[in-house]
């Protein structure tokens, strides 16, 4: 075996500082050779824009590119094509080593529902305020004679009035009924007494006025379904603005319209 010479100081630090240098060799060896040569330091991926991509070319696209990806979350977006990529973490143009694993967020393909909310009441900008914080869209808005200007009056959904609470599915369109502000508009009342309730109905709405309270009442002498009262009354020449109700009594049992 062969013995190391200390027999003067200075062949015990040449020793040593042969030990030190063999020891520094090894550890830079280590973490600048073999380190990087193991973990394919260096040889980093970019990661592509996955947006709109189907889950069909999803895999065989990070196939090719030596990628992986897990689906983390879904969402619902109104208009986009149902399962396709949303979003992706790593993003687009990040440096990422081979076999990555890319999280993404999918497209759901039903849409949700959601209650919905009561607009009548509020102007139109709140309205569309309060639809777009849930989810839902304006439609169509009409405009309507009403004293209440750039009021809601009536909210529907594919044609019918939807009353607030009904579940619609996220992305929906809302029509609405606000009004115009004509409501200032005055005129003469209509005379509908004597009538019968159905022609009265079509007398006040044609007027651009809406039915009031029908009140049921007892008189033999006249047909069932005949008005014999109305509030404000024609025959006093009373006016009224356009929007404005109008009071029914008529002969025999009567139901009561929905008022907006």
């Amino acid at each position: 075996m062969t013995k190391i010479s200390t027999s003067n100081k200075s062949d015990l630090l040449i020793h040593i500082g042969i030990i030190a240098a063999l020891f520094i060799v090894l550890f830079l060896g280590f973490f600048f050779v073999y380190l990087p040569y193991s973990t394919n330091h260096g040889q980093a991926i970019t990661v592509p824009d996955l947006s709109r991509m189907s889950l069909d070319e999803l895999e065989s696209y990070l196939d090719d590119r030596e990628l992986r990806y897990e689906v983390s979350d879904c969402t619902f977006v109104a208009g986009a094509e149902p399962l396709t990529v949303y979003g992706q973490y790593p993003k687009a143009g990040a440096k990422v080593k081979e076999g990555r694993k890319i999280y993404i967020t999918l497209i759901k393909q039903t849409a949700p529902t959601i209650p919905m909310p009561k607009l009548t009441d509020l102007t139109f900008r709140s309205a569309e305020l309060s639809l777009r914080s849930v989810g839902l869209e304006v439609g169509q808005k009409t405009y309507v004679p009403d004293v209440a200007k750039n009021s809601v009056l009536k909210q529907f959904f594919n044609g019918r009035e939807v009353a607030p609470g009904t579940p619609i599915a996220k992305g929906s369109k809302i029509d609405l009924h606000i009004g115009d502000g004509l409501g200032n508009t005055i005129f003469s009342v209509p005379d509908v007494v004597g009538m019968p309730l159905d022609e009265a109905k079509a007398l006040i709405r044609g007027s651009d006025l809406q039915i009031g309270t029908i009140i049921s009442v007892d008189d033999p002498e006249k047909e069932v379904g005949t008005i014999v009262r109305q509030r404000p009354e024609a025959n006093r020449g009373e006016r009224i603005r356009v929007g404005e109700t109008v009071d029914l009594w008529v002969v025999g049992p009567v139901e009561q319209e929905d008022t907006p």
